[in-house]
């Protein structure tokens, strides 16, 4: 939990008063922290507590943070010294590696092991991290994670490799149209379509007679669990706006999901 104000401002914790030019520079390292744990997929009170951290290390007595949507507000003070500023979050995605290393750096700044310039450093760095796995890694590792669901739902072999080679193809594709910044849902339409176009030749070639178990199987992959994990933490510890936003992303990615096997379920002809 983020310590109470009074603790802040105790003799014994007495800090000295930053100069304008350093306020402003901690609230905009600050604003960048928080920036990318929102757009990295971290709940409304890591953002907080990380932020709240980072800044009050860095020299600030207190700071007082907004988490919306899809921007982040800070107040940050320093003896008579107080600056406002916000920052808005252009996309939204998942990436923990990049949370937990921010999170991190959080501890690190408020164990006083690092200055405000080391602090930027880092930020750089981990602003340019690549991802933990290699994509085709991941393209192979959803393919068998959604083929082995499809066998704990009571699919058979046929099954198993066709729902493989739908959830590749789709998560292939998803890769290549969020790298070329299409429109998120539209991605979910078209990846779901695409899984299901495939899953359907299940039905389509008589391979099967469980073509619903793979046209299910096919899609995990595009179910929006952290979104929906994160707008029930948020609104469990009070953050109303933005868990009712998250709860209403992860419901139109499931409308999505189910428009784009409808579209494949009329284009295929198959009937579950």
């Amino acid at each position: 939990m983020i310590p109470s104000q009074a603790d802040d401002n105790d003799p014994l914790n007495h800090k000295r008063p930053l100069a304008y030019h350093e306020l402003r520079d901690i609230i905009d390292l600050s604003l960048w922290a928080g920036q990318m744990l929102l757009q990295h997929g971290a709940t409304s009170q890591r953002v907080e507590e990380s932020v709240h951290k980072i800044g009050t290390g860095l020299g600030c007595d207190w700071l007082d943070i907004l988490v919306s949507p899809n921007v982040i507000t800070i107040t940050a003070s320093s003896g008579a010294e107080f600056r406002t500023k916000l920052r808005r979050v252009s996309s939204l995605g998942v990436d923990l590696g990049k949370v937990t290393a921010v999170n991190d750096l959080s501890r690190l700044i408020s164990n006083g092991e690092l200055d405000r310039f080391q602090m930027r450093t880092e930020l750089e760095h981990i602003d340019i991290m690549p991802r933990s796995y290699n994509r085709w890694l991941v393209v192979l590792m959803v393919g068998l994670a959604c083929a082995a669901f499809s066998r704990l739902f009571g699919g058979d072999w046929i099954i198993f490799g066709i729902t493989f080679g739908a959830s590749a193809v789709a998560m292939l594709l998803r890769q290549e149209l969020s790298h070329r910044y299409f429109n998120p849902l539209l991605v979910v339409v078209a990846c779901a379509f695409v899984a299901g176009c495939l899953a359907s030749t299940a039905g389509l070639f008589q391979l099967s007679d469980q073509p619903e178990t793979a046209l299910a199987a096919a899609v995990l992959l595009l179910v929006p669990g952290v979104p929906l994990i994160n707008a029930a933490q948020d609104l469990i510890r009070g953050h109303l706006v933005t868990g009712i936003a998250r709860g209403v992303t992860g419901l139109l990615i499931s409308l999505a999901i189910a428009l784009g096997l409808l579209l494949a379920l009329s284009l295929t002809g198959v009937a579950l």
